[in-house]
């Protein structure tokens, strides 16, 4: 592993102590990450910000995005849903974070990473807009290059369809909803304690609607390396954890529409490639010609499960019954492809991290 110099300025050291021994720890291209013992024996995280690759401007955002979050995400009373920020040295785009245990692997994962994440999406409300940019989600553009692979695939795209997806787009607008997202709610960003699910790497946290993210589940977790299946009993016990909790904290029902926010997901070509070839390519036009990997899956794996899942939740939808069997064909042309895409694995294989 290549060593790095630790970054502990004058504002870590006056407000933490002096750094004893630092292990640098695996983490993505866009930041270093150390587990650091101080001088008095506790162990602390230091997570510097970097540009990986991308400009400086765009790791200042991510830092100051993260702060926001962290900060946010500080509010929770009660089990915390994230590291405790002990310090920051802006200048260096780094934090010092509470250094958090994880359990590692457990039987029954999902419903507590459920109860944390409804916990999380409930601690804003609109008077915090601006504290966060809205949730991106998807775009006319998408919608555009969703139909054009149906085209590509021969299959016929009924007028309707465009309307469905008109009326989609304008439904998840963000702008209403202000739940404080994670912004990548994966395995290996959640830590399991003996007090509940706490959430790390906030550098694309938003404001929006909380079922984006509840959704995760379903739709095989879609900005994830790893993908997995989640079906049938145990997924309707998750979700309703969730809505639960939600309501218990809120007092309200969790808004917007399932089957909405699902689509959404499927439509987003982006949302099959990792982070750094995004928005570098038009992801569904490939698919119609080639079969890429990221991490153990393939485009065409991920695709024909959100397919599937989006056929299944709108099959007696008022607004997307059109779009749903749409979906299903184009999730039938793609298992006839070769190689055959397989089956994502089931909830219970989840990679640990």
């Amino acid at each position: 592993m290549t060593t790095h110099p630790l970054p502990f300025g004058e504002a870590p050291l006056s407000t933490v102590g002096t750094p004893e021994k630092a292990t640098l720890l695996d983490s993505s291209p866009r930041s270093r990450v150390w587990r650091v013992r101080l001088t008095d024996e506790r162990p602390v995280i230091v997570k510097q910000i970097v540009d990986g690759g991308d400009t400086g401007a765009d790791a200042d955002t991510r830092f100051a995005r993260e702060a926001a979050g962290l900060r946010l995400a500080g509010r929770a009373t009660g089990p915390a849903v994230a590291p405790a920020v002990l310090a920051t040295d802006p200048s260096a785009r780094v934090f010092v974070l509470e250094h958090v245990e994880d359990l590692g692997e457990t039987d029954d994962w999902m419903p507590g990473y459920a109860a944390s994440l409804a916990r999380l999406h409930s601690l804003t409300g609109p008077e915090d807009a601006g504290a966060l940019p809205p949730a991106a989600g998807p775009t006319a553009a998408d919608a555009e290059s969703f139909l054009a692979l149906a085209r590509a695939l021969d299959l016929s795209v009924p007028p309707r369809v465009h309307d469905e997806l008109a009326g989609l787009l304008d439904r998840l607008d963000p702008t209403p909803h202000h739940a404080l997202l994670h912004g990548d709610p994966c395995p290996g960003n959640d830590l399991r304690t003996p007090e509940g699910v706490r959430f790390v790497d906030f550098e694309r946290a938003s404001l929006g609607n909380g079922l984006t993210e509840l959704v995760y589940l379903r739709m095989g977790f879609p900005t994830c390396w790893c993908a997995l299946s989640v079906t049938g009993a145990p997924l309707e016990e998750v979700e309703d954890v969730y809505r639960s909790t939600w309501r218990g904290l809120t007092g309200k029902d969790v808004p917007g529409d399932l089957a909405d926010a699902c689509a959404g997901w499927v439509i987003q070509g982006d949302a099959l490639v990792e982070r750094a070839h995004r928005g570098t390519a038009d992801q569904l036009a490939r698919v119609a010609t080639e079969d890429f990997t990221w991490g153990p899956h393939s485009a065409r794996e991920r695709l024909v499960h959100r397919l599937n899942v989006v056929a299944g939740t709108t099959r007696d939808h008022d607004h997307l019954h059109t779009f749903g069997r749409l979906a299903s064909a184009m999730a039938g042309h793609l298992l006839t492809l070769r190689p055959r895409p397989r089956a994502l694995p089931p909830h219970q294989a989840r990679p640990w991290t």
